[in-house]
């Protein structure tokens, strides 16, 4: 019988080796489980606190134009269906710790029947009649005073190119400026609510949408418009028009807008990083929209 020990250092281990992938498998999930926490932490952020938006049209012209970027801050009104930022929940009614829009508010509603964010800016409250004709607003009966002012001069870029398919008629209003520039000299008309908000509109002559009314606003809803009052699909415009088609449940309202961080002219290329900069509208950024 042989009793001796066999020679350790002919012997190779294998645990180490099964350690070792163990162990990558281990930081390999620990990596994913680190982005899964940062994204969820994102879209929880986006849906409770905050989000970027984007101003896809010229319908609150002239303190929005298209390429601006805002802040959007989703707690003010409460939360509802709405407030997720890819809208994942069905419709329903409530908000959990709701409170009612001001007056004059620049808001984020999702149209009745759509998951597609617009933005409008609050002009009926429950309870309240409201009523145009031929461009002048009336709130309960009393005319919203109006006062016209000196045109906004709006440089033309691809962005704001003075006029749409909805306004033909603007392109009418290209002026050259003393630096040679081209400008769109847009007619102006401050309009001042009941409890003080004031705020310019867009003001371009008689349009289907100047007369409506008079319509009152049911409870849990709000009448909202755009500053650009010949070219806004707001209240006024039915839905098969694409327009809000009357009073908006409050249970749509996503948010309010808060402040511009930065605006964009349209000439970006996505592969030059220096378009991005070139791109950028001066004096827009950090503008609030809290007072206008």
């Amino acid at each position: 019988m042989n009793d001796s020990v066999p020679d350790a250092s002919t012997e190779t281990p294998a645990a180490p080796a099964a350690e070792k992938k163990e162990d990558k498998g281990s930081a390999l999930w620990r990596e994913i489980k680190g982005l899964l926490w940062v994204l969820l932490a994102v879209l929880g952020f986006h849906s409770l606190i905050a989000k970027p938006f984007y101003i896809p049209s010229e319908s609150m012209m002239p303190g929005l134009l298209t390429g601006d970027r805002l802040v959007v801050s989703k707690y003010p009104y409460g939360w509802s269906w709405v407030s997720p930022s890819f809208h994942v929940f069905p419709p329903m009614q409530g908000r959990v710790f709701g409170h009612m829009p001001q007056r004059g508010d620049i808001v984020i509603v999702t149209p009745p029947g759509t998951r597609t964010d617009y933005i409008k800016r609050v002009i009926g409250l429950p309870g309240d009649t409201v009523r145009m004709v031929d461009g002048q607003l009336y709130i309960n009966g009393q005319a919203v005073k109006r006062q016209p002012e000196s045109p906004d001069m709006v440089p033309v870029d691809i962005n704001s190119p003075c006029g749409s398919d909805r306004d033909p008629a603007l392109y009418d209003f290209r002026v050259r400026g003393p630096d040679g520039k081209e400008y769109c000299r847009v007619p102006i008309v401050r309009e001042s609510l009941p409890g003080g908000r004031s705020y310019e509109t867009v003001e371009l002559g008689r349009s289907s949408e100047d007369s409506f009314g008079p319509v009152t606003v049911p409870e849990g809803h709000l009448w909202l418009m755009g500053d650009n009052r010949d070219d806004s699909a707001d209240s006024r415009v039915p839905e098969w028009q694409g327009g809000l088609g009357g009073p908006v449940p409050w249970e749509n309202i996503g948010g309010r807008a808060e402040f511009i961080t930065f605006s964009l002219d349209g000439s970006t290329v996505w592969w030059n990083p220096l378009s991005w900069i070139e791109a950028l509208r001066a004096g827009r950024a950090g503008r609030s929209l809290r007072n206008s």
